[in-house]
């Protein structure tokens, strides 16, 4: 294969990578904010969706340009129809991560049962974070054996993130049915825990595209 190819193969790796790691800061950002019980740290999340879509077009420019001037084997054009969809899905993603953090801090107050919420909030931000974090790390997993098992980890924190959201939309509707004063802002947190849930269920869909571009097979996205 052509040097300058490789080449171009690991700079477009590379800079997809980077935009999950991004994602993955600011969720480890907003987990810690949680653990510390200081909500107003949220608004340190520094996620841009413009600045993540020019960068998704930058990446997406350098892939279709790739294509245009080399003939890719099969497995490195996998992956480069892979990454093109990728970059749609890290968008998506970085939306989401920004949404929670400013809808969580915005409804966020005293006045709710901050118990409860951050029982269920937490464990949920950790599965949303966990399965972006290993979703992404597949993108450097040579190994089949592991890409295999790394996928699976991720659809097993996204079930967790299912199972986890239900718990809380059940109970913080018994919470409402006490103190319906208060249900625009708890429904407004039920919302902002929705996007934890949407971030897992998108790292699926990247966990599926990498596994497709090392693997091969069909492209299953959730």
């Amino acid at each position: 294969m052509l040097k300058p190819y490789e080449d171009k193969l690991k700079l477009i790796k590379s800079e997809v990578e980077k935009l999950g790691l991004d994602i993955v800061g600011a969720l480890e950002v907003s987990l810690q904010a949680l653990n510390e019980r200081k909500i107003e740290n949220l608004k340190n999340i520094e996620v841009s969706e413009k600045k993540f879509l020019v960068k998704s077009n930058e990446i997406d420019n350098l892939i279709i340009t790739t294509l245009a001037l080399y003939t890719p084997e099969a497995k490195d054009l996998r992956s480069m129809v892979a990454f093109l969809k990728i970059t749609n899905e890290i968008v998506r993603t970085a939306a989401n991560t920004k949404d929670f953090a400013k809808m969580f801090k915005k409804s966020y107050s005293d006045d709710l049962d901050t118990n409860t919420i951050l029982e269920y909030t937490i464990p949920l931000l950790k599965s949303a974070l966990l399965s972006t974090k290993t979703a992404i790390s597949i993108i450097n997993e040579q190994d089949s054996s592991k890409v295999e098992e790394k996928y699976q980890k991720v659809i097993v924190e996204e079930s967790k993130t299912d199972d986890l959201y239900l718990m809380i939309e059940k109970n913080i509707l018994k919470l409402i049915t006490k103190k319906l004063d208060l249900s625009k802002e708890y429904f407004d947190l039920l919302s902002s825990l929705r996007r934890l849930e949407k971030i897992a269920d998108r790292s699926v869909s990247i966990a599926s595209l990498l596994q497709f571009a090392k693997l091969g097979g069909d492209i299953v996205q959730s």
